[in-house]
């Protein structure tokens, strides 16, 4: 049996397939603001397992699955063997029989990896500890959508540059040729093996002002994972300095506008006044959720035109 495609990481896609996806997500957008039914999964299954909690990730999904013709259903811990003990691996061989693609939104990376390898169909890491490829796509899109290329782009990430977010951002300037410039506290700087993985395209700051200086679109995250509640006081001290707004942007290039993968805490990362105002993207940003997992989905399943040009 051919081992199927999965999408772990940002990584597993070349560049010419990572721009191909993305034409496809646009046009998957258009189709589907025209009212045009495009179902190539029909009677197709999507398995989401869920550890943690979510909003855009699991109603982009299942409405997106639905849209594409097909069914999802939805797993969390208490629902499954797996919160009883039963192994990643067994559950990977279980279910894979049974349904065409999995999701799964997580918290060890390691543990993902091991799912994926046990099973027969492709898995999508809806979030992992490591990585957030899913968003990177959404947020790619949005500035696809903006400027036609991101090559020689100038992109700021302000705020925790060890967390996923960060290096899913990471990846995608090493891909599709930007440069990314992240903003972060000492201690909080990206992982010595991240940063020399994609060195070619990333800058490291100690500060904010230096990483945003000319950028022509800031990004930030919430400051406290899920996972880290308990160190939530002292990360608020550690990141003093970091929020985005207006103040921070006018270092920015006169157009640079914002984006946030949400959920967002106005007053800490962010402002109330940037994130409600006109230089934000952030609600197109989480539309692009719903787009560019269809065309990873239909991509990963085997069906569309870029399974059928051989991309």
């Amino acid at each position: 049996m051919k081992s199927p495609r999965h999408f772990l990481r940002l990584r597993d896609l070349e560049r010419r397939e990572l721009e191909a996806l993305l034409h496809r997500a646009e046009e998957l957008k258009r189709m589907q603001r025209a009212g045009e039914s495009h179902t190539p999964l029909a009677h197709r299954n999507l398995a989401m397992i869920f550890e943690k909690s979510s909003t855009r990730t699991r109603v982009s999904f299942e409405v997106g699955m639905a849209q594409l013709g097909g069914h999802a259903l939805f797993l969390s811990p208490r629902d499954t063997q797996l919160g009883r003990g039963e192994s990643i691996e067994d559950t990977a061989r279980v279910l894979s029989r049974m349904v065409d693609l999995i999701m799964i939104r997580t918290f060890s990376h390691a543990g993902l990896e091991r799912f994926a390898a046990a099973s027969q169909v492709p898995v999508i890491n809806g979030l992992s500890d490591d990585h957030h490829p899913c968003q990177l796509l959404a947020d790619l899109l949005t500035a696809q959508e903006l400027w036609g290329s991101l090559q020689g782009r100038r992109i700021a990430f302000v705020g925790d540059g060890s967390n996923n977010m960060a290096r899913s951002w990471m990846e995608a300037a090493s891909i599709l040729d930007f440069s990314l410039r992240i903003g972060a506290p000492e201690g909080f700087h990206p992982a010595p093996a991240a940063l020399a993985e994609n060195a070619s395209n990333t800058q490291v700051f100690a500060s904010a002002e230096e990483a945003v200086s000319g950028a022509e679109m800031v990004v930030t995250d919430v400051w406290t994972s899920m996972g880290q509640e308990a160190e939530n006081a002292e990360r608020l001290q550690r990141f003093a300095g970091f929020q985005v707004n207006q103040g921070l942007m006018a270092r920015a290039h006169a157009n640079a506008v914002f984006l946030h993968c949400l959920p967002a805490h106005r007053g800490e990362e962010v402002s109330a006044e940037l994130i409600d105002g006109p230089r934000s993207l952030v609600w197109e940003e989480a539309e692009n959720r719903l787009h560019a997992q269809k065309a990873l989905m239909e991509f990963l399943a085997g069906f569309g035109p870029l399974h059928q040009s051989g991309v």
